[in-house]
């Protein structure tokens, strides 16, 4: 085997927007702790920044976060902000706006229109930005419709706080909905193939059919593994890119397996995050193993 390390510009190019980012990206929840949110063990913070650092150093340009995610002693955006201001002008961060947790790290009722400048302001301020690439709202359960809630985002955005919105966690009649309100450069949604799920599918199809992009947020491959759900808002969460195109297989370990897979179900580029964890093994697996994707 000969010893290759492959950086997040091999897998190629696309775009949000007008906004070009590598299919590769990374996704910054498990950049707290040794689990979401509130829960495991804080994370060492020099090795979070080292992390970040790397990521930026293999290709990565598309950085996804939330003023959310935080654990009690860690704040991805602020640790974001800490190892790479100043941005690289090519790097593009996707923040979420819509659930509300209190200082303390607990779960309060989630943001209504009128709270959204206060949350878009916060991730403004821990960023260190002017304006923020993209926002997605994700869409929590409790409310049915969305149309107020990008709404006010647009209103953000015709303000010049915003570049770009997204969807998250939505169903097929939620992208007309917010579609007839501005234009909307993606959709992320939790995609799994082992947990199939037919309105997702459907976006999926719509999505393919339409200039949107679509970025699935998928279980980790050792979460995947486990045969029983996790308990909400509890979820160890991957996003990886799917290519138009299966991928070659690249291992015999789940990870890529499972990546392979999902490949030959996507109609739509979907920009991949991952986990710190998750980037540690890639770089661990790109030493041993011949990689050529």
């Amino acid at each position: 085997m000969s010893s290759q390390t492959i950086t997040a510009d091999a897998a190629g190019t696309w775009k949000l927007g007008d906004l070009p980012v590598h299919r590769l990206g990374f996704g910054a929840m498990r950049l707290t702790g040794s689990a979401a949110f509130h829960l495991g063990t804080p994370s060492d913070r020099d090795r979070s920044i080292a992390v970040l650092r790397k990521a930026i150093d293999l290709g990565v340009n598309h950085i996804d976060t939330a003023a959310f995610y935080f654990s009690s002693l860690r704040s991805a955006n602020e640790l974001i902000n800490s190892a790479l201001a100043p941005y690289p002008d090519d790097l593009v961060i996707v923040t979420k706006v819509g659930p509300y947790r209190t200082w303390s790290g607990e779960w309060a009722t989630s943001a209504r229109p009128e709270d959204l400048r206060a949350h878009v302001e916060e991730n403004l301020r821990q960023l260190g930005r002017d304006h923020l690439d993209v926002v997605n709202l994700r869409r929590m359960p409790k409310y049915d419709s969305i149309a107020d809630h990008f709404g006010a985002l647009a209103e953000l955005r015709e303000a010049g706080l915003i570049r770009h919105l997204g969807i998250s966690n939505v169903e097929p009649r939620h992208l007309v909905e917010a579609q007839a309100i501005a234009p909307v450069v993606c959709v992320q949604n939790r995609y799994a193939v082992d947990r199939p799920d037919p309105a997702t599918d459907e976006l999926l199809r719509i999505c393919g059919e339409q200039a949107s992009r679509s970025c699935r947020s998928t279980p980790s491959p050792a979460r995947a593994r486990r045969a029983a759900p996790p308990p909400p808002m509890t979820k160890r969460y991957a996003t990886w890119r799917v290519p138009t195109a299966r991928a070659p297989r690249r291992s015999a370990s789940p990870g890529p397996c499972t990546r392979d897979r999902m490949c030959s179900r996507s109609p739509v580029p979907a920009t991949p995050t991952t986990s710190w964890r998750t980037w540690r093994r890639a770089r661990s697996a790109s030493r041993t193993r011949n990689w050529t994707g």
